[in-house]
């Protein structure tokens, strides 16, 4: 009777530690989905009220009902509380304009690698014009006519950065078709739907879905960028980048206006940007973005 192999153990440590800033960029990203998903009972106040006697308040610790532990702004609107309450806006502009983009980015670039000939040609003509339009120009566009909002802001990024995604998977699907599986269900007559969906999609998905996790991190720059430039959300709500256009006149006198928006900003895109490293590293080390 032959040995068997001891089974090895799985060691949290050790794993933890060969993945330590995918970790720290997983804990990053959970702390602010909790924030954004708890918020009402995680923020002290309401991020919207204004107490002019507590204008310019700096960071308090002192514990008091009154303090703020991040400092207030220049209306007197706790900075913690709508630190907090800007998450919500931040993620969902990260999390639906990037599904925007991923479904129609998808899409096309499936029927682009899959179909070839004119129809790769049209979609990479128009991915082309896409590219070399500035997309500030295009944001200043969409806004006038559609007006500002959250929504604006996920239909802008949306209809921008799909070329990403169809670019990427293109080129997967036409290395993908070639394969001898993929002729050989082509041969016993298997639909081009059933082709794509059951055999070439599948092996797609874990890059979509690592450049997905990538753009988050860019989206949430891009609304704080839109919204400081008075482009984005709405003044009224709590947002990062409203609080750093806010903030401008302030920042000599009243650091933490300025600083600890930026601060919130900072930690959330690290930690996509750090998670998404170690998806790519994980399932696909060879994607290029």
């Amino acid at each position: 009777m032959q040995d068997q192999q001891p089974k090895k153990k799985f060691r949290l440590g050790q794993f933890l530690f060969k993945n330590a800033s995918g970790m720290f960029g997983l804990l990053l990203v959970i702390v602010s989905v909790s924030c954004a998903l708890f918020a009402p009972w995680i923020a002290p106040f309401d991020p919207t009220e204004a107490q002019l006697t507590s204008r310019l308040a700096p960071p308090s610790i002192s514990g008091a009902d009154t303090a703020h532990l991040l400092g207030a702004d220049q209306i007197g609107r706790d900075l913690f509380s709508r630190i907090i309450y800007g998450a919500r806006i931040s993620l969902m502009v990260g999390f639906f304009g990037v599904l925007l983009a991923m479904v129609v980015g998808t899409i096309l670039g499936l029927i682009s690698g899959y179909v070839g000939k004119w129809m790769d040609d049209l979609i990479m003509r128009l991915a082309d014009i896409q590219l070399a339009f500035p997309f500030i120009l295009f944001a200043i566009i969409i806004m006038s006519v559609l007006g500002t909002g959250i929504w604006k802001i996920v239909i802008i990024l949306g209809l921008t950065y799909w070329v990403g995604f169809a670019r990427l998977i293109r080129g997967q699907v036409m290395s993908l078709k070639e394969l001898e599986y993929i002729q050989a269900a082509k041969a016993v007559g298997g639909s081009h739907i059933r082709i794509i969906g059951k055999h070439i999609f599948p092996n797609v998905v874990s890059s979509i879905l690592v450049l997905g996790t990538l753009f988050i991190a860019e989206f949430i720059l891009l609304e704080a960028s839109l919204t400081f430039l008075g482009l984005g959300v709405d003044p009224t709500i709590p947002s990062w980048g409203g609080m750093l256009s806010d903030s401008r006149n302030y920042i000599s006198s009243a650091w933490w206006t300025a600083t600890f928006p930026g601060i919130a900003i900072m930690i959330t895109v690290l930690g996509f940007n750090l998670f998404g490293d170690w998806l790519r590293d994980k399932f696909d080390p060879n994607l290029d973005v």
